[in-house]
Parts: structure tokens; C-alpha cells; sequence
């Protein structure tokens, strides 16, 4: 990773009141613009670390850095970091509680203060964002787990935070919702704002992902590149991580001759471009 993190967290240790110890002096830097995946088996602590990144929650030791500057926790610094840093949390049943949609999204930027006319402003501009315009008078609780989801982001972005972190956001979403909820994560990054997520679909984190964390135990197990992680079988192991399915089918192509070692494609298509045409030669290893 190269340039100044937007996030870094220092030898962060957090144990919860029934001794779990979430984390375990993990240091990590967040790349500044990116869609950065963090990957790990449940109880890596991927949810504990995000909660403080905005400092929903306070490390026992260590710091956590938001552009350049450690993070304070007095009322006005944490109302600073949670305009700019917002979490979505994996299930928005736990973060949806007013009685219509439009209220839900409103609810954060009242808060801030801005003038009533900025407020209406973000708030259409978010629901449009996440394609939910014609949900705004709907009561939450009658919205599918899907339009939950979308209602949960937009709420944060109508605060026009710069960092968008994402629990688990394709969580129970069938494979369309999911493509289409990556997509609208993929805007969101387009649009310059910087995008963290955690998952277990190892596929989603290598064909989306500009940069990924694996987490075991509280602690940076490894990072780098997508192709890098999903290429080191030892890592994937300690883990408890699959390889991705584009990756095995790679890596088979390699070792039959049909296609040279290296980088393997992050796509299907790319895939299917530097497979020879029928009657081609097989590449020599």
C-alpha cells in the first residue's frame, strides 16, 4: 500500500466484559479511495475492529488514527468521526428505528445541525444514490431485508461521510441483491469515498476488492493484493479460507498448458480472453 492511510489502527487490544479478547494488538493502515476487504472466520474480530473505527467502541491499548490524526473520544471529536467515518452494521434491523423511511435518513443529518434545506438536499441525494426514492414514505418494518439494507446506507451517506464501512453487506441477499448491493458499494467508491467491508464470500472479495486484510484471532494474519492473498495457499490455510473458484480454474489451465503462469485474472471475461482460440498452441511451462 502506498500513500497516507484515511485509517490506521495501532496495537489495538479490546476484550469484551465476558474476557473474549477480540483484539489482540493488531496494527493495520486503511488505503485512502479504495474498496479494501477484510477477510477471517467468525471471531477474527472484523465487526469489533470496525466498531472502532468509528468509535462506537474504545480501545483498553493502543490508538486508532482517522487522516493522520488519533482518534479522540469527547463528544464533539466522536460527532466529527461518525459524520466521516459510517458504519452499516451486517443485520439493519439493529440500526432502523424510525417509523418511515424518510425519517430514518433524516435522522443523522438533523443532527448535525445543517439548515433544514440541506438536510432535505442529502437526504433525496442519498436515496437516490441507493435507488430507494420511491420507498420514502414506507414504514421500515414493512421493507424486505434487501430495501433494509439500502434504507441503513443511506442514512449514512446522507451525512457525506468519507469512509463507508460495510459489515457483511450482502449478508442473506440472494446472488442478484448481492451483485447489486456491490454495485452500488462500487459508485460509492467512483464517487471518492473510500469503502471497507467484511465478508465470507472469497469470491465477492477477489473479483471487488482493491485491497484485502485477512484477520485470525484478534490479529493481521496477512494483506496485500487480492491475487497476492488468494495465491498464498499457506495463508489461506491459517485462515481457514477457500481459494477463489476463478483462481482454482486458473491455476488448473496452468498446470494442463493452456495458459502461462502469473497474475490470475480477476474476472470471467479476462479469464476467457487469454484462453487460446480452438486450434491454438498450449503454452510451454
Amino acid at each position: 500500500m502506498t500513500g497516507e492511510p484515511i485509517l490506521r489502527a495501532e496495537e489495538l487490544v479490546f476484550s469484551y466484559p465476558d474476557g473474549t479478547r477480540a483484539l489482540n494488538g493488531i496494527s493495520l493502515s486503511v488505503p485512502r479511495g479504495k474498496k479494501t476487504a477484510f477477510l477471517g472466520p467468525n471471531g477474527a474480530g472484523k465487526t469489533t475492529l470496525f466498531l472502532h473505527f468509528n468509535g462506537l467502541l474504545r480501545p483498553q491499548s493502543g490508538c486508532v488514527y482517522w487522516s493522520g490524526r488519533r482518534v479522540r473520544y469527547d463528544r464533539s471529536s466522536l460527532m466529527t468521526l461518525r459524520q466521516n467515518v459510517g458504519v452499516v452494521f451486517q443485520d439493519p434491523d439493529t440500526q432502523l428505528f424510525s417509523a418511515n423511511v424518510r425519517q430514518e435518513i433524516s435522522f443523522g443529518p438533523c443532527n448535525l445541525g445543517w439548515p433544514a434545506a440541506k438536510v432535505q438536499e442529502q437526504v433525496d441525494r442519498a436515496m437516490a444514490a441507493v435507488d430507494i426514492l420511491h420507498l420514502q414514505d414506507k414504514p421500515t418494518h414493512f421493507l424486505s431485508l434487501g430495501q433494509k439494507k439500502r434504507v441503513a446506507i443511506a442514512a449514512v451517506l446522507a451525512m457525506q461521510p468519507r469512509v463507508l464501512v460495510c459489515d457483511e453487506p450482502t449478508a442473506w441477499l440472494d446472488a442478484a441483491h448481492a451483485a447489486a448491493m456491490m454495485d452500488l458499494l462500487d459508485r460509492q467508491t467512483r464517487d471518492g469515498v473510500t469503502v471497507i467491508f467484511s465478508t465470507h464470500d472469497v469470491d465477492l472479495a477477489y473479483s471487488r476488492a482493491d485491497y484485502v486484510f485477512v484477520m485470525k484471532d484478534g490479529k493481521l494474519a496477512g494483506e496485500g493484493h487480492p491475487a497476492d492473498i488468494f495465491l498464498n495457499d499457506g495463508l489461506l490455510a491459517r485462515a481457514d479460507l477457500a481459494q477463489p473458484q476463478l483462481v482454482e480454474i486458473y491455476r488448473d489451465l496452468v498446470e494442463k498448458g493452456w495458459l502461462p503462469p502469473g497474475r490470475p485474472p480477476r474476472t470471467k471475461q479476462e479469464l476467457l480472453e487469454r484462453i487460446p482460440p480452438r486450434g491454438g498452441r498450449r503454452c510451454s511451462k
